[in-house]
């Protein structure tokens, strides 16, 4: 819709109809419900404007958008027979455009009207997580100081036998020394990069020598080390659906490009910079 034409006239959004009421099964998709200087308005217009419109509009009631829309129209209407002389180049080459995308959304939708299978979604799920092998978490805790001095003689201590959740109380400056350094479980990317290279070296067990970041100098325990499991069906079946759907249109799309006669042997002449001039589009 063009910016210039956008849900017009908010005082039509109140205005009422008088007259009798047309029962709805005596209505079809061509039925007339007003004319501009002689162009009909259909009740078929109406209900695709409605369609197309935001949905903070669909959710007025029913006879506020009657009247809105069917002002909309009169509008535009009014507004198009105004124009004078020959239609711009630029307005047919527009709706050649408007039309083709419309035909091709159309046969878009309907190649997709039916949902894939439960076997299809089975078989792209067995495909993807067959030899699936998720990315290493890790459950840590850690000792966070202000200086690499002092981490070096807490590791010390915690090598001699000190409690590292004891230590950590104690000497932890980080939000999580009341309750031992503990971490918890996580994942690639949710640590600060020094921290995370420090982890991915370590073994369960292990105690990191000192380790600088921008919050300070840590001391860094591996309690555990596993690998993410494989996810549940359920829980990835909607973007299986959506990729059996994509490859379902890919081979459709493929299948009618090789039955076709496409030639695109001109396009090499052509310097791609052409497609900003939108000024061709007024020749």
């Amino acid at each position: 819709m063009s910016k210039h034409l956008k849900f017009l006239c908010s005082a039509a959004l109140v205005l009422g109809l008088s007259g009798p009421v047309i029962a709805a099964d005596a209505v079809d998709a061509d039925t007339v419900v007003a004319t501009v200087n002689g162009t009909q308005v259909t009740v078929g217009q109406m209900i695709m404007v409605r369609a197309a419109l935001p949905q903070q509009y669909q959710s007025m009631p029913d006879d506020v958008l009657f009247n809105g829309i069917l002002d909309q129209i009169i509008q535009q209407n009014l507004l198009a027979q105004a124009h004078t002389g020959d239609e711009p180049r630029r307005l047919e080459i527009a709706l050649q455009s408007e039309r083709r995308l419309i035909l091709a959304d159309a046969v878009v939708e309907d190649f997709l009207s039916e949902p894939p299978s439960e076997e299809d979604i089975q078989a792209a799920y067995d495909a993807r997580y067959a030899n699936f092998e998720g990315p290493s978490e890790f459950n840590a805790a850690h000792i966070l100081v202000e200086t690499e001095e002092e981490a070096a003689a807490l590791r010390q201590q915690i090598v001699d036998g000190a409690d590292f959740a004891e230590m950590a109380k104690e000497h932890s400056t980080g939000p999580s020394g009341p309750s031992g350094g503990a971490l918890g479980w996580f994942g690639p990317g949710m640590m600060v990069p020094e921290f995370e290279t420090a982890v991915v070296a370590m073994n369960a067990g292990d105690v990191s020598a000192p380790v600088k970041t921008q919050f300070g100098w840590h001391l860094i325990k591996l309690n555990e080390l596993r690998k993410q499991e494989t996810p549940a069906l359920a829980d990835v079946r909607s973007e299986l659906a959506g990729e059996v759907q994509g490859a379902k249109l890919e081979a459709f799309i493929a299948s009618l490009t090789e039955k076709s006669e496409i030639d695109r042997s001109n396009a090499a002449a052509f310097d791609p910079s052409i497609i900003k001039q939108t000024n061709l589009l007024d020749e």
